[in-house]
């Protein structure tokens, strides 16, 4: 495993977005101390209305706010303000494993990769519902499905990020969405990742999620159609492209049968949906080639960027 040499040649910072954490933020903090010594623990509090702050302060955590509401909003201020050369993120209700954050930061540190998922593995139902199991795995192939499988839990909240990709991440969402994002992100840039399997538990009593579970499902799944959109619009106007050409031939072959037949049109208003549907068709094609070109201009971009951010050393390096 990792060694304190390796630690203090190199920044690792643990990152925890709480809101109304009290009964969990201290456990979190400790248990992170110990498995990580030398890293710096940042705990910033979205508006919370209990002592999740005074907590965290005594726990020992460097406490900092963000007054825009939502994970996404964390997420941004955190990478932005932060520096260091790896990063861990996770959520501050004491359901992910700290003893699992060397182990995930050494395969960052030895293999040279960009994030590192900690894959919920658990036995218990209280700590993730059946409900949460189906949703992850249906958003989960989803993603996979269009960008690539390269992981298998998605929605996770657990994490270790190189300074590569946090500093390339543009971090769009306001939510719990922004697990999604961190997910194409990383596919998309072709970015070295990988996965390794943490225990998962329920929270403990007087500790309340703040998931909505179909509210925050619907969420996901839309920031999942915008995301085919902006990097796969030929996939994405395609599939349009497809729905208005069988619209228009359903609705156009009988008449254009009965016109063959007796050289006539009697029903004028279906042959002119028919037509406004292939005419939407042609157009929804034409709309995908072009924004498939801008795309891959903007891909190259992020790209370079992304390539432009020095890597943290090896530990073989070292």
């Amino acid at each position: 495993m990792l060694s304190n040499a390796h630690l203090s040649s190199s920044r690792t910072v643990v990152l925890v977005p709480c809101y109304n954490e009290e009964v969990t933020i201290q456990k979190v903090v400790q248990d992170f101390r110990a498995a990580l010594p030398r890293a710096d623990i940042y705990v910033y509090d979205n508006n919370s209305t209990d002592r999740t702050k005074e907590v965290a302060k005594a726990a020992g955590a460097i406490v900092r706010t963000e007054r825009m509401k939502g994970k996404g909003h964390v997420i941004r201020r955190m990478f932005a303000d932060i520096e260091a050369d790896y990063y861990i993120l996770v959520d501050g209700d004491a359901t992910y494993e700290a003893a699992a954050a060397p182990g995930m930061l050494h395969a960052a540190m030895s293999e040279g990769l960009d994030m590192v998922n900690g894959a919920r593995v658990t036995d218990r139902e209280a700590a993730y519902r059946r409900g949460h199991v189906l949703g992850n795995k249906v958003l989960t192939g989803l993603v996979t499905l269009v960008f690539g499988r390269r992981l298998s839990d998605m929605l996770s909240g657990y994490r270790v990020f190189s300074r590569r990709f946090v500093k390339s991440f543009p971090a769009l969402s306001a939510g719990f969405e922004t697990e999604t994002e961190f997910t194409v992100h990383a596919l998309e840039l072709g970015m070295p990742i990988g996965e390794i399997p943490t225990a998962y538990i329920e929270r403990p009593p007087g500790s309340a999620s703040k998931l909505r579970t179909y509210s925050d499902g619907l969420l996901i799944l839309r920031t999942i159609i915008n995301l085919v959109k902006q990097e796969r619009p030929l996939m994405f106007f395609a599939a349009l492209s497809l729905f208005f050409t069988l619209v228009g031939l359903i609705l156009g072959i009988p008449v254009v049968v009965t016109y063959l037949n007796t050289g006539l049109v009697p029903r004028l208003p279906t042959a002119l949906l028919a037509t406004g549907s292939m005419i939407l068709a042609a157009l929804s094609l034409v709309c995908g080639l072009i924004l498939d070109s801008i795309t891959l201009g903007r891909r190259e971009l992020k790209r370079m960027h992304y390539l432009s951010l020095a890597a943290p050393p090896l530990l073989e390096e070292q």
